[in-house]
C-alpha cells in the first residue's frame, strides 16, 4: 500500500498507470519541504528573506545584509558616502551572506540611492541590491539605482482584516496601470484608484489581476520581464500608492491578484539579479541550459535551496507587505518541462510523466501554493499552464499541484480560429460545446474569451476580429452597417457562453467589456515609441452617439447575474445541440440558456425542457437595452404541472442567446 495520500488516483482514474510517478512527486515534495525547514515550523518560517537581506533600520542605525556567494570583497556605495567604492565594505558572515552597520539614524535617509559593489577575481562591478523595495532609473544616464524606502509615515491601512468572499466564484478585471489612462503617457497607481477602480466595481466584479507591478525595466515586455522582485515598478508611482490602491479595492469588497512571474528572469545585469555575484548560476541553471531558447531570458535553477528561499520569501513578501489577496503564476508550463513544453501537443498522459518533466520545477510550485495556503489560506491561486498538467488544480495533501484555478487557455485560441477561419454558418456546435466544457476530473477553471494576449500587436481583439476597419466609420448609433451588428450580436453571446459555461471562475481584460478597438503596442523603437497604443480610450464608452456602450451594459448585465446567482457554481448540462439550427441549449441550476448562433435563420419550433415548472426571460443579448434590435422581450415559459417534461414552442431570433429563470 502507498505511503503517501494518492487521492488523485480516485478522483482521475487515468492516472492510476502513471502511480509511480505520483508517489515520487508527493514523496519528493515532503523530502525537499523537511530539508528546507529543518527546525522551522513551516514554510512561513523559512520564507524570510526580506525579513533578514536587504536594508532594516535600527534604533541605532542601518543593517545591510546581502547574498553574494561568488564575491571576494563587498561593499555598499550610494549618495549617502559620495559612492565611494571602499568607504564601506561589508564583512562576510559565511554562506555567502555579508552584512555591514551603519551607525546613526541619519546616515542612510529616505530616498537615498544605493548600489552594491562587488569585487571578485578579476572583476569588480556596481549591482542594484536584491531585495530593494524600490529600484529608480536615472533620468540623464538611464542607469538604475536601488533606492532605500523609509517614510517617516508608513501606510496605515484601513481594510486591515479583508478576505475575499468564497462564496462567491471570482469574477476577475485584468489590468494594466501603465496602459489604464486615456492620455498617451505611463499612467499611475493613483490614477487607477481614482478612475479605474470604481468602474470595475460598477461594473461588477469582485477581484482584479494586476499585471507589470515588479519592477521591469522594458515597458514593453508587459511586465513579464523581471528585474527586482521586491520592487513595485516605480514608473507607476510609490509603494504607498500600490498600497492605497490596493487598499481601496479591498473597501469596494474587490480582491486583489498578483500578476506573479517566477518561470524566468530579465537576463540584465546592470539592473536585475542576473550575474549579480559573477556568476551565471548564482540564481539560474549555468550555461546554455540557463537560458530561455523562446523569451530570450534566464532561467531559475529551482533545485538549489537559496534559489528557493528568495523565491518563496518573495511569495511571502507580497502578501505580508501589500496585502495582496492572490497570484497568478505566469508561465507555469515552462517552469513543469526541461524543454520548457515548446513543440508539444501534450496529447498523452506519457508527455506529464516523462524524463522531460522538470521534478525541480513542480516540486517548487507545490512549495509556493503550500507556503501561499498556509499564511493566508483564502488566497486566489491561479495557474497559467498550457500543457492540462493532471492536479494542477488539486490540492497538495491530495496528490496534486495545489493551485486553486488552472487558467482555460484553450478556449481563447479556439474563439480565435473560428472567427478567423470558419464561415458562421459552419460552426461547429458540438466542438464548441467540448472546449468550454472540458475540464481536467474534479479541478477548477477560470474561464475567459480573450485576454491580454490577445490585445498585443500582431493580434486581434475578438470585436476587432468581429467588426475590422468598419469599426472607425459605423460604430455610431445611427448608421445600419451589416458587419457591425453581426460584430455586436456575436460579440456578447460569445461573452455570455463563455462566462457561464468555460469554467468556475470568468476573466476579462480592461477594456475588452465594451469592444475596445485595436491593439496595445508599447512604445519602443519601431513605433517611433508613441503611446497611441498603449492607453484605453474610455470615452468611447461614454460617447451616447456610439454602440460601445451598449456591449459595456450588457457586460455589466451579464457580470451582476453571474455575481448575484452564484451561477458559476452550477453545473452545465447540456439540453440540445442542433447544428443544422446553430441552435444550443443548455442549464445550470434553476437557469435555462438559449443561444440561436444561426446567421440568418430565427428558430421558432418546439423545445424539449426539463421538469415541469415554467421560466421567466432575465437576461437577452438582443435586447434595444443592449443595442439589440428586440423591443419587446422574450415571453414566459408557461409551467406544466400534469408532466414530468415540458415540450413547449420556443422562439429565439438569429445571433441571439436568451436567459431564464425558473418561476419555481
Amino acid at each position: 500500500m502507498s505511503s503517501v495520500n494518492l487521492e488523485i488516483l480516485k478522483i482521475d482514474p487515468y492516472l492510476k498507470s502513471y502511480t509511480s510517478a505520483i508517489e515520487w512527486q508527493v514523496k519528493r515534495f515532503n523530502m525537499k519541504k523537511k530539508a528546507l525547514l529543518k527546525n522551522k515550523k513551516g514554510l512561513s518560517d523559512f520564507a524570510d528573506g526580506y525579513l533578514y537581506f536587504g536594508f532594516h533600520k535600527k534604533a541605532d542605525g542601518w543593517v545591510y545584509r546581502e547574498w553574494a556567494p561568488n564575491a571576494q570583497s563587498v561593499f555598499l556605495i550610494g549618495d549617502f558616502n559620495g559612492w565611494d567604492r571602499t568607504a564601506t565594505p561589508l564583512k562576510p558572515l559565511g554562506s555567502g551572506n555579508w552584512e555591514v552597520f551603519l551607525p546613526g539614524e541619519k546616515s542612510l535617509t529616505h530616498g537615498s540611492r544605493v548600489k552594491v559593489h562587488i569585487k571578485t577575481e578579476g572583476r569588480s562591478f556596481d549591482r542594484v541590491p536584491l531585495y530593494c523595495k524600490r529600484v529608480v532609473q536615472d533620468k540623464n544616464t538611464f542607469a538604475f539605482d536601488g533606492q532605500v524606502w523609509n517614510p517617516a509615515q508608513p501606510y496605515r491601512w484601513r481594510e486591515k482584516t479583508f478576505h475575499p468572499d468564497q462564496s462567491v466564484p471570482p469574477l476577475i478585471y485584468e489590468a494594466h496601470i501603465g496602459i489604464a489612462g486615456e492620455a498617451p503617457e505611463v499612467s499611475t497607481f493613483n490614477e487607477f484608484t481614482q478612475n479605474i477602480l470604481p468602474h470595475i466595481a460598477g461594473l461588477g466584479y469582485n477581484a482584479i489581476q494586476l499585471m507589470a507591478i515588479m519592477e521591469h525595466p522594458y515597458y514593453a515586455s508587459f511586465g513579464y520581464q523581471v528585474s527586482n522582485f521586491f520592487a513595485v515598478s516605480s514608473r507607476f508611482g510609490t509603494p504607498e500608492d500600490l498600497k492605497a490602491l490596493i487598499d481601496t479595492a479591498h473597501r469596494l469588497g474587490i480582491a486583489v491578484i498578483l500578476d506573479l512571474v517566477h518561470s524566468h528572469a530579465s537576463r540584465n545585469v546592470l539592473d536585475g539579479i542576473g550575474e549579480f555575484d559573477g556568476t551565471d548560476y548564482q540564481f539560474f541553471h549555468a550555461g546554455l541550459e540557463g537560458d530561455h531558447p523562446a523569451w530570450g531570458s534566464k532561467v531559475f535553477n529551482y533545485d538549489k535551496p537559496e534559489v528557493l528561499h528568495f523565491l518563496l520569501s518573495n511569495i511571502k513578501f507580497w502578501l505580508d507587505e501589500y496585502h495582496f489577496d492572490g497570484f497568478r503564476f505566469d508561465g507555469v508550463t515552462s517552469m513543469l518541462y526541461h524543454n520548457h513544453g515548446l513543440g508539444i501537443n501534450f496529447d498523452s498522459y506519457d508527455q506529464y510523466f516523462s524524463p522531460n518533466t522538470d521534478m525541480a520545477g513542480l516540486t517548487y510550485l507545490q512549495m509556493a501554493s503550500s507556503l501561499a495556503k498556509e499564511i493566508k489560506p483564502d488566497c486566489f491561486l491561479i495557474a497559467e499552464d498550457m500543457s492540462g498538467f493532471p492536479g494542477m488544480a488539486l490540492p497538495v495533501s491530495l496528490g496534486g499541484l495545489g493551485f486553486d484555478y488552472r487558467l482555460g487557455m484553450g478556449l481563447p485560441d479556439f474563439w480565435i480560429h473560428t472567427l478567423r477561419d470558419v464561415n458562421d454558418e459552419d460552426w461547429d456546435l458540438k466542438t464548441l460545446w467540448h472546449e468550454l466544457t472540458q475540464r481536467r476530473p474534479g479541478e477548477k477553471v477560470i474561464g475567459y474569451a480573450e485576454s491580454h494576449d490577445q490585445a498585443i500587436v500582431g493580434d486581434k481583439t475578438i470585436m476587432f476580429w468581429l467588426a475590422g476597419q468598419d469599426m472607425y466609420n459605423d460604430m455610431n448609433v445611427f448608421n445600419q452597417n451589416p458587419v457591425i451588428e453581426r460584430a455586436m450580436a456575436l460579440h456578447k453571446m460569445i461573452r455570455l457562453i463563455t462566462c457561464t459555461c468555460a469554467g468556475e471562475g470568468y476573466m476579462n481584460f480592461m477594456g475588452n467589456e465594451f469592444g475596445h478597438p485595436e491593439w496595445i503596442d508599447f512604445p519602443r523603437e519601431d513605433n517611433g515609441w508613441s503611446y497611441q497604443y498603449a492607453r484605453r480610450q474610455w470615452h468611447l464608452a461614454e460617447d451616447t452617439n456610439l454602440r460601445y456602450r451598449y456591449l459595456q451594459d450588457f457586460d455589466s448585465a451579464m457580470i451582476h447575474f453571474a455575481r448575484d446567482t452564484k451561477l458559476l457554481e452550477y453545473p452545465s448540462e447540456l439540453l440540445l445541440i442542433d447544428t443544422w439550427a446553430k441552435l444550443l441549449l443548455y442549464s445550470k441550476g434553476p437557469y435555462l440558456f438559449a443561444f440561436n448562433f444561426h446567421p440568418t435563420r430565427d428558430f421558432n419550433g418546439f423545445i424539449p425542457l426539463p421538469g415541469n415548472s415554467g421560466y421567466q426571460p432575465v437576461l437577452n443579448t438582443e435586447s434595444h437595452h443592449f443595442g439589440g434590435w428586440i423591443d419587446t422581450e422574450p415571453a414566459p415559459i408557461a409551467s406544466k404541472s400534469d408532466c414530468p417534461g415540458m415540450l413547449t414552442t420556443l422562439y429565439i431570433p438569429k445571433r441571439s442567446a436568451v436567459v431564464y429563470s425558473s418561476v419555481c
